[in-house]
Protein backbone atom coordinates (compact mmCIF):
# COMPACT_ATOMS: atom_id res chain seq x y z
CA UNK A 1 0.00 0.00 0.00
CA UNK A 2 2.89 2.34 0.74
CA UNK A 3 4.08 2.16 -2.85
CA UNK A 4 0.55 2.91 -4.14
CA UNK A 5 0.61 6.14 -2.12
CA UNK A 6 4.10 7.01 -3.32
CA UNK A 7 3.23 6.35 -6.94
CA UNK A 8 0.02 8.36 -6.71
CA UNK A 9 1.79 11.25 -5.02
CA UNK A 10 4.50 11.42 -7.66
CA UNK A 11 1.99 11.30 -10.51
CA UNK A 12 -0.29 13.84 -8.81
CA UNK A 13 2.59 16.25 -8.36
CA UNK A 14 3.66 15.66 -11.94
CA UNK A 15 0.13 16.27 -13.18
CA UNK A 16 -0.24 19.51 -11.28
CA UNK A 17 3.12 20.71 -12.52
CA UNK A 18 2.29 19.82 -16.09
CA UNK A 19 -1.15 21.43 -16.16
CA UNK A 20 0.30 24.64 -14.76
CA UNK A 21 3.25 24.88 -17.12
CA UNK A 22 1.63 27.28 -19.57
CA UNK A 23 1.43 30.06 -16.98
CA UNK A 24 4.22 29.26 -14.50
CA UNK A 25 7.64 27.70 -14.35
CA UNK A 26 6.41 24.58 -12.57
CA UNK A 27 7.17 22.50 -15.65
CA UNK A 28 10.83 22.74 -14.65
CA UNK A 29 10.07 20.65 -11.59
CA UNK A 30 8.58 17.83 -13.60
CA UNK A 31 11.14 18.09 -16.39
CA UNK A 32 14.37 18.18 -14.39
CA UNK A 33 16.31 17.60 -17.60
CA UNK A 34 15.82 21.31 -18.31
CA UNK A 35 17.45 22.50 -15.07
CA UNK A 36 21.06 23.39 -14.48
CA UNK A 37 22.74 20.89 -12.17
CA UNK A 38 22.94 23.36 -9.27
CA UNK A 39 19.19 24.10 -9.49
CA UNK A 40 17.79 20.59 -9.59
CA UNK A 41 16.27 18.65 -6.72
CA UNK A 42 17.97 15.24 -6.51
CA UNK A 43 14.70 13.66 -5.38
CA UNK A 44 12.90 14.85 -8.53
CA UNK A 45 15.84 13.75 -10.65
CA UNK A 46 15.61 10.27 -9.16
CA UNK A 47 11.83 10.20 -9.68
CA UNK A 48 12.37 11.00 -13.36
CA UNK A 49 14.92 8.20 -13.70
CA UNK A 50 12.65 5.64 -12.05
CA UNK A 51 9.63 6.58 -14.16
CA UNK A 52 11.67 6.55 -17.38
CA UNK A 53 13.01 3.14 -16.48
CA UNK A 54 9.53 1.81 -15.64
CA UNK A 55 8.14 3.14 -18.91
CA UNK A 56 10.89 1.44 -20.89
CA UNK A 57 10.24 -1.89 -19.20
CA UNK A 58 6.64 -1.80 -20.44
CA UNK A 59 7.78 -1.37 -24.04
CA UNK A 60 10.55 -3.95 -23.90
CA UNK A 61 8.34 -6.53 -22.18
CA UNK A 62 5.58 -6.09 -24.75
CA UNK A 63 7.95 -6.53 -27.69
CA UNK A 64 9.73 -9.52 -26.16
CA UNK A 65 6.60 -11.43 -25.17
CA UNK A 66 4.99 -10.83 -28.57
CA UNK A 67 7.96 -12.37 -30.37
CA UNK A 68 8.27 -15.37 -28.06
CA UNK A 69 4.55 -16.30 -28.08
CA UNK A 70 4.04 -15.37 -24.43
CA UNK A 71 2.08 -12.53 -25.99
CA UNK A 72 0.56 -11.97 -29.42
CA UNK A 73 2.48 -10.67 -32.46
CA UNK A 74 0.04 -9.21 -34.98
CA UNK A 75 2.02 -9.28 -38.22
CA UNK A 76 2.78 -12.03 -40.73
CA UNK A 77 6.10 -10.39 -41.60
CA UNK A 78 8.67 -9.76 -38.87
CA UNK A 79 10.37 -6.87 -40.64
CA UNK A 80 7.09 -5.08 -41.34
CA UNK A 81 5.91 -5.68 -37.78
CA UNK A 82 8.99 -4.09 -36.20
CA UNK A 83 9.53 -0.73 -37.93
CA UNK A 84 12.30 1.68 -37.10
CA UNK A 85 10.20 3.69 -34.64
CA UNK A 86 9.60 0.70 -32.34
CA UNK A 87 12.28 1.68 -29.83
CA UNK A 88 12.32 5.46 -30.36
CA UNK A 89 10.84 6.11 -26.94
CA UNK A 90 13.07 3.62 -25.16
CA UNK A 91 16.20 5.19 -26.66
CA UNK A 92 15.17 8.76 -25.84
CA UNK A 93 14.23 7.91 -22.25
CA UNK A 94 17.61 6.23 -21.69
CA UNK A 95 19.74 9.07 -23.04
CA UNK A 96 17.72 12.27 -22.72
CA UNK A 97 13.98 12.37 -22.09
CA UNK A 98 10.71 10.96 -23.36
CA UNK A 99 7.08 10.69 -22.36
CA UNK A 100 6.36 8.81 -19.17
CA UNK A 101 4.14 5.75 -19.69
CA UNK A 102 3.96 4.53 -16.11
CA UNK A 103 0.94 6.76 -15.52
CA UNK A 104 -1.37 8.71 -17.78
CA UNK A 105 0.63 11.91 -17.44
CA UNK A 106 2.45 13.41 -20.43
CA UNK A 107 5.51 14.47 -18.46
CA UNK A 108 9.03 14.05 -19.77
CA UNK A 109 11.36 11.69 -17.95
CA UNK A 110 14.87 10.44 -18.62
CA UNK A 111 17.80 8.48 -17.23
CA UNK A 112 21.33 9.48 -18.29
CA UNK A 113 20.98 13.27 -18.19
CA UNK A 114 19.41 13.08 -14.75
CA UNK A 115 22.03 10.61 -13.53
CA UNK A 116 24.74 13.04 -14.62
CA UNK A 117 22.99 15.84 -12.73
CA UNK A 118 22.82 13.71 -9.59
CA UNK A 119 26.52 12.89 -9.92
CA UNK A 120 27.36 16.61 -10.17
CA UNK A 121 25.21 17.49 -7.19
CA UNK A 122 26.63 14.68 -5.07
CA UNK A 123 30.19 15.72 -5.89
CA UNK A 124 29.57 19.36 -4.97
CA UNK A 125 27.13 19.04 -2.06
CA UNK A 126 27.79 18.60 1.64
CA UNK A 127 24.74 16.33 1.66
CA UNK A 128 25.48 12.74 0.72
CA UNK A 129 23.30 11.70 -2.22
CA UNK A 130 24.97 8.30 -2.62
CA UNK A 131 21.60 6.54 -2.43
CA UNK A 132 20.27 8.53 -5.39
CA UNK A 133 23.44 8.00 -7.41
CA UNK A 134 23.63 4.27 -6.63
CA UNK A 135 20.02 3.61 -7.61
CA UNK A 136 20.35 5.72 -10.76
CA UNK A 137 23.51 3.92 -11.87
CA UNK A 138 21.85 0.55 -11.32
CA UNK A 139 18.90 1.47 -13.53
CA UNK A 140 21.14 3.01 -16.18
CA UNK A 141 23.36 -0.09 -16.25
CA UNK A 142 20.38 -2.39 -16.75
CA UNK A 143 19.11 -0.07 -19.48
CA UNK A 144 22.43 -0.35 -21.29
CA UNK A 145 22.33 -4.14 -21.10
CA UNK A 146 18.86 -4.06 -22.60
CA UNK A 147 19.77 -1.71 -25.43
CA UNK A 148 22.52 -4.14 -26.41
CA UNK A 149 20.12 -7.08 -26.12
CA UNK A 150 17.61 -5.44 -28.47
CA UNK A 151 19.93 -3.50 -30.79
CA UNK A 152 23.28 -5.28 -30.67
CA UNK A 153 25.11 -2.15 -29.48
CA UNK A 154 24.50 1.15 -27.72
CA UNK A 155 25.99 4.59 -27.24
CA UNK A 156 28.21 4.53 -24.18
CA UNK A 157 31.70 5.98 -24.40
CA UNK A 158 30.46 9.09 -26.23
CA UNK A 159 26.98 9.27 -24.68
CA UNK A 160 25.91 12.23 -22.55
CA UNK A 161 28.61 14.57 -23.86
CA UNK A 162 26.92 16.53 -26.62
CA UNK A 163 29.54 19.29 -26.65
CA UNK A 164 32.40 16.96 -27.51
CA UNK A 165 30.40 14.21 -29.22
CA UNK A 166 27.27 15.65 -30.86
CA UNK A 167 26.91 12.46 -32.94
CA UNK A 168 27.85 9.60 -30.61
CA UNK A 169 28.82 6.31 -32.17
CA UNK A 170 27.52 2.94 -31.08
CA UNK A 171 29.99 0.96 -29.03
CA UNK A 172 30.16 -2.79 -29.48
CA UNK A 173 27.83 -4.88 -27.41
CA UNK A 174 30.73 -6.45 -25.51
CA UNK A 175 32.18 -3.03 -24.64
CA UNK A 176 28.83 -1.71 -23.46
CA UNK A 177 28.31 -4.82 -21.32
CA UNK A 178 31.72 -4.29 -19.74
CA UNK A 179 30.91 -0.64 -19.08
CA UNK A 180 27.53 -1.51 -17.58
CA UNK A 181 29.12 -4.09 -15.28
CA UNK A 182 31.56 -1.42 -14.11
CA UNK A 183 28.58 0.86 -13.40
CA UNK A 184 27.04 -1.89 -11.28
CA UNK A 185 30.25 -2.14 -9.29
CA UNK A 186 30.16 1.62 -8.72
CA UNK A 187 26.52 1.43 -7.67
CA UNK A 188 27.22 -1.40 -5.25
CA UNK A 189 30.06 0.56 -3.65
CA UNK A 190 27.75 3.53 -3.16
CA UNK A 191 24.89 1.48 -1.71
CA UNK A 192 26.85 -1.03 0.36
CA UNK A 193 27.37 1.55 3.12
CA UNK A 194 23.58 1.91 3.51
CA UNK A 195 23.48 5.67 2.81
CA UNK A 196 20.63 7.86 4.02
CA UNK A 197 18.03 8.25 1.22
CA UNK A 198 17.71 11.95 2.16
CA UNK A 199 14.02 12.19 1.35
CA UNK A 200 14.16 10.13 -1.85
CA UNK A 201 11.05 8.31 -3.03
CA UNK A 202 12.01 4.76 -4.01
CA UNK A 203 9.22 3.25 -6.10
CA UNK A 204 10.79 -0.20 -6.08
CA UNK A 205 12.33 -1.06 -2.71
CA UNK A 206 11.14 1.59 -0.22
CA UNK A 207 14.70 2.89 0.27
CA UNK A 208 16.01 -0.54 1.31
CA UNK A 209 19.62 -0.42 0.16
CA UNK A 210 20.23 -4.08 0.98
CA UNK A 211 17.63 -5.07 -1.59
CA UNK A 212 19.21 -2.80 -4.18
CA UNK A 213 22.53 -4.59 -3.66
CA UNK A 214 20.74 -7.91 -4.18
CA UNK A 215 19.32 -6.56 -7.42
CA UNK A 216 22.78 -5.48 -8.57
CA UNK A 217 24.10 -8.99 -8.06
CA UNK A 218 21.04 -10.44 -9.80
CA UNK A 219 21.68 -8.24 -12.82
CA UNK A 220 25.20 -9.62 -12.85
CA UNK A 221 23.80 -13.17 -12.80
CA UNK A 222 21.63 -12.57 -15.86
CA UNK A 223 24.62 -11.02 -17.61
CA UNK A 224 26.98 -13.87 -16.79
CA UNK A 225 24.36 -16.39 -17.90
CA UNK A 226 23.99 -14.70 -21.28
CA UNK A 227 27.74 -14.34 -21.81
CA UNK A 228 28.47 -17.88 -20.59
CA UNK A 229 30.78 -16.71 -17.80
CA UNK A 230 30.36 -19.70 -15.51
CA UNK A 231 33.11 -18.73 -13.06
CA UNK A 232 31.67 -15.25 -12.49
CA UNK A 233 28.14 -16.67 -12.24
CA UNK A 234 29.23 -19.20 -9.62
CA UNK A 235 31.09 -16.49 -7.70
CA UNK A 236 27.92 -14.41 -7.35
CA UNK A 237 26.01 -17.50 -6.21
CA UNK A 238 28.71 -18.26 -3.66
CA UNK A 239 28.34 -14.72 -2.30
CA UNK A 240 24.69 -15.51 -1.50
CA UNK A 241 23.53 -11.92 -1.86
CA UNK A 242 21.14 -11.92 -4.80
CA UNK A 243 17.36 -12.15 -5.28
CA UNK A 244 16.60 -15.64 -4.01
CA UNK A 245 13.36 -15.02 -2.15
CA UNK A 246 10.09 -13.58 -3.42
CA UNK A 247 10.12 -10.85 -0.77
CA UNK A 248 13.12 -9.35 -2.60
CA UNK A 249 11.47 -9.42 -6.06
CA UNK A 250 12.17 -6.37 -8.19
CA UNK A 251 8.90 -5.06 -9.61
CA UNK A 252 7.07 -1.85 -10.45
CA UNK A 253 3.90 -1.37 -8.44
CA UNK A 254 0.81 0.18 -10.03
CA UNK A 255 -2.14 1.78 -8.25
CA UNK A 256 -5.92 2.03 -8.63
CA UNK A 257 -6.44 5.67 -9.60
CA UNK A 258 -8.42 5.98 -12.84
CA UNK A 259 -8.43 9.78 -12.81
CA UNK A 260 -5.50 12.07 -13.43
CA UNK A 261 -3.11 10.55 -12.81
CA UNK A 262 -4.19 7.13 -14.10
CA UNK A 263 -1.66 4.89 -12.39
CA UNK A 264 -3.31 1.52 -13.05
CA UNK A 265 -1.57 -1.37 -14.78
CA UNK A 266 -1.52 -0.63 -18.54
CA UNK A 267 -3.13 -3.99 -19.39
CA UNK A 268 -5.93 -3.19 -16.98
CA UNK A 269 -6.42 0.28 -18.46
CA UNK A 270 -7.02 -1.25 -21.89
CA UNK A 271 -8.62 -4.52 -20.79
CA UNK A 272 -11.24 -3.27 -18.33
CA UNK A 273 -13.25 -0.53 -20.01
CA UNK A 274 -16.96 0.26 -20.44
CA UNK A 275 -16.62 -1.17 -23.96
CA UNK A 276 -15.06 -4.41 -22.74
CA UNK A 277 -11.61 -5.85 -23.36
CA UNK A 278 -9.66 -3.51 -25.65
CA UNK A 279 -6.31 -4.98 -24.64
CA UNK A 280 -4.37 -6.94 -27.29
CA UNK A 281 -5.30 -10.60 -27.67
CA UNK A 282 -3.93 -13.22 -25.30
CA UNK A 283 -1.54 -15.75 -26.85
CA UNK A 284 -3.20 -18.92 -28.15
CA UNK A 285 0.07 -20.82 -27.79
CA UNK A 286 0.48 -19.92 -24.13
CA UNK A 287 -3.18 -20.46 -23.19
CA UNK A 288 -3.26 -23.84 -24.91
CA UNK A 289 0.03 -24.83 -23.29
CA UNK A 290 -1.33 -24.06 -19.84
CA UNK A 291 -4.72 -25.64 -20.51
CA UNK A 292 -3.26 -28.90 -21.82
CA UNK A 293 -0.92 -29.13 -18.84
CA UNK A 294 -3.63 -28.10 -16.34
CA UNK A 295 -1.37 -25.30 -15.12
CA UNK A 296 -3.00 -23.70 -12.04
CA UNK A 297 -1.68 -20.26 -12.99
CA UNK A 298 -4.07 -19.98 -15.95
CA UNK A 299 -6.94 -18.93 -13.68
CA UNK A 300 -4.86 -15.94 -12.59
CA UNK A 301 -3.28 -15.03 -15.94
CA UNK A 302 -6.47 -15.02 -18.04
CA UNK A 303 -10.07 -14.09 -17.39
CA UNK A 304 -12.53 -15.88 -19.67
CA UNK A 305 -15.66 -13.99 -20.66
CA UNK A 306 -17.10 -17.06 -22.43
CA UNK A 307 -17.11 -20.77 -21.59
CA UNK A 308 -16.42 -21.94 -25.16
CA UNK A 309 -14.58 -20.79 -28.27
CA UNK A 310 -15.86 -20.84 -31.87
CA UNK A 311 -14.23 -23.55 -33.92
CA UNK A 312 -13.04 -25.47 -30.84
CA UNK A 313 -15.94 -26.38 -28.56
CA UNK A 314 -18.53 -23.98 -30.03
CA UNK A 315 -19.85 -23.56 -33.56
CA UNK A 316 -17.64 -21.55 -35.92
CA UNK A 317 -18.61 -17.89 -36.13
CA UNK A 318 -17.60 -15.90 -39.18
CA UNK A 319 -18.40 -12.56 -37.57
CA UNK A 320 -16.52 -12.88 -34.29
CA UNK A 321 -13.75 -15.36 -35.18
CA UNK A 322 -13.21 -15.54 -38.93
CA UNK A 323 -10.49 -18.17 -38.81
CA UNK A 324 -12.80 -20.61 -37.00
CA UNK A 325 -14.02 -21.63 -40.48
CA UNK A 326 -10.53 -22.02 -41.93
CA UNK A 327 -8.69 -25.31 -42.42
CA UNK A 328 -5.23 -24.87 -40.83
CA UNK A 329 -2.41 -24.64 -43.38
CA UNK A 330 0.14 -27.47 -43.59
CA UNK A 331 2.87 -25.63 -41.67
CA UNK A 332 0.52 -25.41 -38.66
CA UNK A 333 0.17 -29.17 -38.39
CA UNK A 334 0.14 -30.16 -34.72
CA UNK A 335 -0.42 -26.62 -33.39
CA UNK A 336 -3.55 -24.75 -32.33
CA UNK A 337 -4.26 -22.53 -35.32
CA UNK A 338 -7.28 -20.45 -34.38
CA UNK A 339 -9.29 -21.63 -31.39
CA UNK A 340 -8.32 -22.78 -27.92
CA UNK A 341 -11.28 -24.48 -26.20
CA UNK A 342 -13.05 -23.61 -22.95
CA UNK A 343 -13.26 -19.89 -23.69
CA UNK A 344 -9.52 -19.26 -23.92
CA UNK A 345 -10.26 -16.96 -26.82
CA UNK A 346 -7.15 -15.29 -28.20
CA UNK A 347 -5.07 -15.19 -31.36
CA UNK A 348 -2.13 -17.06 -32.79
CA UNK A 349 1.29 -15.70 -33.66
CA UNK A 350 1.19 -13.49 -36.75
CA UNK A 351 -2.60 -13.38 -37.15
CA UNK A 352 -3.21 -10.02 -38.82
CA UNK A 353 -6.97 -10.22 -39.29
CA UNK A 354 -8.99 -7.11 -38.53
CA UNK A 355 -10.76 -6.44 -35.27
CA UNK A 356 -14.23 -8.04 -35.06
CA UNK A 357 -16.84 -7.16 -32.40
CA UNK A 358 -15.35 -9.44 -29.74
CA UNK A 359 -14.58 -7.11 -26.82
CA UNK A 360 -17.01 -8.95 -24.55
CA UNK A 361 -15.96 -12.39 -25.81
CA UNK A 362 -12.19 -12.68 -25.72
CA UNK A 363 -9.98 -13.74 -22.84
CA UNK A 364 -8.95 -10.65 -20.88
CA UNK A 365 -5.91 -9.98 -18.70
CA UNK A 366 -6.37 -11.69 -15.36
CA UNK A 367 -5.61 -10.85 -11.76
CA UNK A 368 -1.88 -11.53 -12.25
CA UNK A 369 -0.03 -9.32 -12.90
CA UNK A 370 -2.55 -6.70 -14.08
CA UNK A 371 -4.92 -6.89 -11.08
CA UNK A 372 -7.91 -7.73 -13.24
CA UNK A 373 -10.37 -10.50 -12.42
CA UNK A 374 -9.61 -13.95 -11.06
CA UNK A 375 -11.18 -16.61 -13.29
CA UNK A 376 -13.64 -18.46 -11.04
CA UNK A 377 -15.56 -19.77 -14.08
CA UNK A 378 -18.29 -17.16 -13.65
CA UNK A 379 -17.78 -16.07 -17.29
CA UNK A 380 -18.98 -12.51 -16.73
CA UNK A 381 -17.89 -9.64 -18.92
CA UNK A 382 -15.13 -7.25 -17.94
CA UNK A 383 -15.78 -3.63 -17.17
CA UNK A 384 -14.46 -0.50 -15.54
CA UNK A 385 -13.28 -0.92 -11.95
CA UNK A 386 -13.89 -4.65 -11.55
CA UNK A 387 -11.41 -7.18 -10.21
CA UNK A 388 -8.34 -5.75 -8.50
CA UNK A 389 -8.79 -2.32 -10.01
CA UNK A 390 -5.45 -2.37 -11.82
CA UNK A 391 -3.21 -2.35 -8.74
CA UNK A 392 -0.91 -4.93 -10.28
CA UNK A 393 2.80 -5.08 -10.97
CA UNK A 394 5.32 -4.99 -13.79
CA UNK A 395 7.52 -8.00 -12.94
CA UNK A 396 11.16 -7.08 -13.57
CA UNK A 397 13.58 -9.43 -11.79
CA UNK A 398 11.93 -12.16 -9.74
CA UNK A 399 13.43 -14.87 -7.56
CA UNK A 400 11.77 -17.47 -9.80
CA UNK A 401 13.72 -16.13 -12.80
CA UNK A 402 16.97 -16.67 -10.92
CA UNK A 403 16.07 -20.31 -10.30
CA UNK A 404 15.66 -20.85 -14.04
CA UNK A 405 19.02 -19.20 -14.78
CA UNK A 406 20.63 -21.41 -12.16
CA UNK A 407 18.95 -24.43 -13.69
CA UNK A 408 20.17 -23.47 -17.15
CA UNK A 409 23.73 -23.20 -15.78
CA UNK A 410 23.53 -26.46 -13.81
CA UNK A 411 25.81 -29.30 -14.82
CA UNK A 412 23.56 -32.22 -13.85
CA UNK A 413 19.97 -33.14 -14.66
CA UNK A 414 19.27 -33.67 -10.96
CA UNK A 415 20.38 -30.16 -10.10
CA UNK A 416 18.52 -28.71 -13.06
CA UNK A 417 15.32 -30.48 -12.02
CA UNK A 418 15.68 -29.08 -8.51
CA UNK A 419 15.88 -25.53 -9.83
CA UNK A 420 12.99 -26.18 -12.19
CA UNK A 421 10.90 -27.22 -9.19
CA UNK A 422 12.03 -24.22 -7.13
CA UNK A 423 11.22 -21.79 -9.93
CA UNK A 424 7.73 -23.20 -10.41
CA UNK A 425 7.04 -23.23 -6.68
CA UNK A 426 8.02 -19.59 -6.28
CA UNK A 427 6.12 -18.55 -9.39
CA UNK A 428 2.88 -20.31 -8.47
CA UNK A 429 2.96 -19.07 -4.87
CA UNK A 430 3.46 -15.49 -6.01
CA UNK A 431 0.76 -15.72 -8.67
CA UNK A 432 -1.75 -17.23 -6.26
CA UNK A 433 -1.14 -14.43 -3.76
CA UNK A 434 -2.79 -12.07 -6.27
CA UNK A 435 -6.14 -13.88 -6.10
CA UNK A 436 -7.21 -11.88 -3.07
CA UNK A 437 -6.97 -8.63 -5.07
CA UNK A 438 -10.28 -9.55 -6.71
CA UNK A 439 -12.71 -9.05 -3.86
CA UNK A 440 -15.65 -10.14 -5.99
CA UNK A 441 -14.24 -13.54 -6.97
CA UNK A 442 -15.23 -16.92 -5.58
CA UNK A 443 -11.81 -17.94 -4.30
CA UNK A 444 -13.14 -21.31 -3.16
CA UNK A 445 -12.48 -22.34 -6.76
CA UNK A 446 -8.75 -21.61 -6.49
CA UNK A 447 -6.45 -24.59 -7.16
CA UNK A 448 -5.68 -26.06 -3.75
CA UNK A 449 -2.34 -27.20 -2.38
CA UNK A 450 -2.81 -30.77 -3.62
CA UNK A 451 -3.58 -29.59 -7.15
CA UNK A 452 -0.47 -27.41 -7.18
CA UNK A 453 1.70 -30.22 -5.84
CA UNK A 454 0.32 -32.67 -8.39
CA UNK A 455 1.02 -30.22 -11.21
CA UNK A 456 4.59 -29.55 -10.16
CA UNK A 457 5.30 -33.24 -9.53
CA UNK A 458 3.91 -34.06 -12.97
CA UNK A 459 6.20 -31.56 -14.69
CA UNK A 460 9.23 -32.84 -12.81
CA UNK A 461 8.35 -36.45 -13.61
CA UNK A 462 8.02 -35.55 -17.31
CA UNK A 463 11.32 -33.70 -17.20
CA UNK A 464 13.14 -36.61 -15.57
CA UNK A 465 11.70 -39.07 -18.07
CA UNK A 466 12.55 -36.95 -21.11
CA UNK A 467 15.81 -36.84 -23.04
CA UNK A 468 17.59 -34.42 -25.35
CA UNK A 469 15.49 -31.61 -26.80
CA UNK A 470 12.35 -32.84 -25.07
CA UNK A 471 13.98 -32.23 -21.70
CA UNK A 472 15.15 -28.76 -22.72
CA UNK A 473 11.69 -27.92 -24.05
CA UNK A 474 9.97 -28.81 -20.78
CA UNK A 475 12.39 -26.61 -18.87
CA UNK A 476 12.06 -23.68 -21.28
CA UNK A 477 8.26 -23.93 -21.50
CA UNK A 478 8.00 -23.56 -17.74
CA UNK A 479 10.37 -20.59 -17.85
CA UNK A 480 8.04 -19.03 -20.46
CA UNK A 481 4.98 -19.48 -18.26
CA UNK A 482 6.86 -18.00 -15.30
CA UNK A 483 7.89 -14.96 -17.36
CA UNK A 484 4.29 -13.99 -18.19
CA UNK A 485 3.86 -10.26 -17.62
CA UNK A 486 7.57 -9.47 -17.67
CA UNK A 487 8.98 -11.38 -20.60
CA UNK A 488 12.11 -9.48 -21.63
CA UNK A 489 14.35 -12.37 -20.63
CA UNK A 490 12.40 -14.77 -22.85
CA UNK A 491 13.74 -12.96 -25.91
CA UNK A 492 17.27 -13.35 -24.57
CA UNK A 493 16.87 -17.00 -23.56
CA UNK A 494 15.34 -17.92 -26.90
CA UNK A 495 18.23 -16.46 -28.89
CA UNK A 496 20.79 -17.83 -26.44
CA UNK A 497 19.52 -21.44 -26.36
CA UNK A 498 16.99 -21.89 -29.19
CA UNK A 499 14.48 -23.40 -26.76
CA UNK A 500 11.65 -24.08 -26.57
CA UNK A 501 11.39 -25.54 -30.06
CA UNK A 502 7.68 -26.20 -29.43
CA UNK A 503 6.53 -22.63 -30.13
CA UNK A 504 3.78 -22.27 -32.71
CA UNK A 505 4.91 -20.89 -36.08
CA UNK A 506 3.88 -17.60 -37.62
CA UNK A 507 0.63 -17.65 -39.58
CA UNK A 508 2.71 -16.83 -42.62
CA UNK A 509 4.76 -19.84 -43.83
CA UNK A 510 7.66 -17.51 -44.70
CA UNK A 511 7.58 -14.52 -42.29
CA UNK A 512 11.29 -13.82 -42.67
CA UNK A 513 14.03 -14.85 -40.27
CA UNK A 514 13.32 -14.47 -36.58
CA UNK A 515 14.47 -11.00 -35.43
CA UNK A 516 17.85 -11.36 -33.74
CA UNK A 517 17.82 -7.61 -33.01
CA UNK A 518 15.59 -4.66 -33.87
CA UNK A 519 16.17 -1.79 -36.27
CA UNK A 520 18.04 1.17 -34.81
CA UNK A 521 15.68 3.86 -33.45
CA UNK A 522 14.85 5.91 -36.50
CA UNK A 523 14.77 9.23 -34.65
CA UNK A 524 18.38 8.72 -33.64
CA UNK A 525 19.36 7.59 -37.13
CA UNK A 526 17.78 10.72 -38.64
CA UNK A 527 19.54 13.05 -36.20
CA UNK A 528 22.87 11.26 -35.81
CA UNK A 529 25.05 11.24 -38.97
CA UNK A 530 27.32 8.56 -37.49
CA UNK A 531 24.52 5.99 -37.78
CA UNK A 532 23.13 4.16 -40.79
CA UNK A 533 19.87 2.25 -40.58
CA UNK A 534 19.95 -1.49 -41.08
CA UNK A 535 18.10 -3.19 -43.88
CA UNK A 536 17.10 -6.32 -41.98
CA UNK A 537 16.74 -7.80 -38.48
CA UNK A 538 19.63 -10.28 -38.76
CA UNK A 539 22.30 -8.52 -36.64
CA UNK A 540 23.22 -10.83 -33.76
CA UNK A 541 24.09 -9.73 -30.24
CA UNK A 542 27.68 -10.60 -29.33
CA UNK A 543 26.54 -13.33 -26.93
CA UNK A 544 24.28 -14.86 -29.62
CA UNK A 545 26.77 -17.18 -31.31
CA UNK A 546 24.15 -19.46 -32.85
CA UNK A 547 23.68 -20.04 -36.60
CA UNK A 548 22.13 -17.27 -38.65
CA UNK A 549 18.45 -17.34 -39.56
CA UNK A 550 16.24 -18.75 -40.85
CA UNK A 551 17.71 -22.04 -39.62
CA UNK A 552 17.83 -20.73 -36.05
CA UNK A 553 15.80 -20.62 -33.88
CA UNK A 554 14.12 -23.83 -34.96
CA UNK A 555 10.58 -22.73 -34.04
CA UNK A 556 10.57 -19.74 -36.38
Amino acid sequence: MRNYIKLFSIFLFAGLAFTACETTDLDLQISPNDLAADQADPNLLLNSIQLAYGSNQQILHDNADDLTRIGYFNNRDYFAGLPGNTLNGVWSRVYSSGTNLAGEITSTVGILTNLQAIESINAASETDYSFHEGVAKTLYAHSLFQLVDFLGGAAFSQAGNATEFPAPVLDSGADVYAGALALLDEAEALLAADPDPVGATDLFYDEDTAKWVKLINTLKLRTYFLTGNTAAFDAVIAGDNFISDTEDDFQFQYGTSALQPDNRHPDYIDGYTPSGNNEEYRSNWLMNQMLVNDDPRRFYYFYRQQDATPGADADPNEETLVCSFVVPPPHYDGFIYCSVPEGYWGRSHGNDEGGPPDNFLTAAPGVYPAAGKFDDSAFGVVGLGVGGGGAGIEPLMLASYVDFWRGAMATSDTEKAAFLRAGMEKSIAKVQSFGSLDGGADLSTEPDEDAVTDFIDGVIDSYNAATGDDKENIFAEQFWVTLYGGATESYNYYRKTGFPTTLAPNWEPDPGSFPRTFLLPENEVINNPSLTQRTDLSTQVFWDTNPAGPAFPAAN
